[in-house]
């Protein structure tokens, strides 16, 4: 089925008239009849009850043309970014991760490639977190990834970016958050958090509290029920640094222990452009520019 098809049969199902539906498109009435026919033929069923008085979509037509209105309006899309790309960009360069505060400096990065390399435009993708299955299918040219869960993954190349400080996630207003650095011994008496696809360093850490201070805790399967049961007053949780978002909804406060998560951006084995690198060294430079960052 063609572009033009399946602006032939929206047209038809809007007017429901071959002969209206024909003058609007610019083409005769046996055309459209014959192009309609040949769609019908294409997808096994009937699209529309043809009759003296006009066109009317069947029940399976109905049901064809919303999915229709919805593929005709990403194809519309698509073009409009191609033909935007095509006039001012040469070379794209897309880059996978969770959330825009993974890689901090990504925005400052983008700014300063973009202006030093005309016709390049580097694209973030927002994938699941810690899902690396559409970089691995090719769709992303760079993926941000705790090293931990790519380090055996074959013909790809790793990049160390920074090392993920380990931090205590409590309400603004809680005495806790008013201490510099939060001890194991600060959490007496809390209900921890835990779970929610808790990488291993940081489920080294969560056990090393249950067993010292015998807390109370419970399993919270996702980031945003996580967020969302500390606001209740459930409980504080621990995370990683590079998921602070920094709206200033909720403190971080670094928590007192020597784990750390290993952060890394990975490239495919395969691909030798040069631009790729020169990207990855630059957000490798920012950050080592950026020595007080605690990510």
């Amino acid at each position: 089925m063609t572009i033009k098809q399946i602006d032939y049969i929206l047209e038809l199902a809007q007017v429901k008239n071959f002969n209206r539906a024909a003058d609007n498109l610019f083409i005769s009435q046996p055309t459209l009849t014959y192009q309609v026919r040949l769609v019908e033929d294409e997808i096994g069923f009937k699209l529309f009850d043809r009759s003296p008085k006009g066109a009317v979509l069947t029940p399976a037509g109905e049901q064809f043309c919303t999915a229709l209105r919805n593929i005709r309006d990403e194809l519309k899309r698509a073009i409009e970014q191609g033909q935007n790309f095509s006039a001012k960009y040469h070379t794209n360069i897309s880059i996978g991760l969770p959330m825009r505060s993974a890689i901090y400096f990504l925005p400052e990065a983008i700014e300063i490639f973009e202006r030093e390399n005309k016709g390049v435009l580097i694209t973030p993708h927002y994938l699941p977190l810690y899902n690396a299955s559409s970089f691995l299918k090719g769709e992303e040219d760079i993926l941000f990834a705790r090293l931990n869960d790519v380090k055996y993954i074959p013909d790809i190349k790793i990049y160390s970016l920074f090392n993920s400080k380990i931090y205590l996630i409590t309400e603004r207003d809680d005495p806790l958050a008013r201490k510099e650095i939060i001890k194991l011994e600060d959490l007496q008496g809390r209900v921890l958090m835990v779970g929610g696809g808790s990488p291993p360093e940081l489920k080294a850490v969560q056990n090393r509290i249950i067993a010292a201070l015998n807390i109370q805790h419970f399993n919270s399967n996702d980031r945003e029920t996580t967020l969302t049961n500390i606001k209740a007053h459930k409980g504080v949780c621990l995370a990683p640094g590079f998921l602070n978002d920094r709206n200033g909804e909720f403190a971080w406060t670094r928590f007192d222990c020597p784990e750390t998560i290993s952060c890394v951006l990975c490239t495919h084995a395969s691909d030798q452009r040069p631009i790729i690198l020169n990207f990855i060294e630059l957000l490798q430079k920012i950050y080592t520019q950026h020595t007080e960052f605690m990510a």
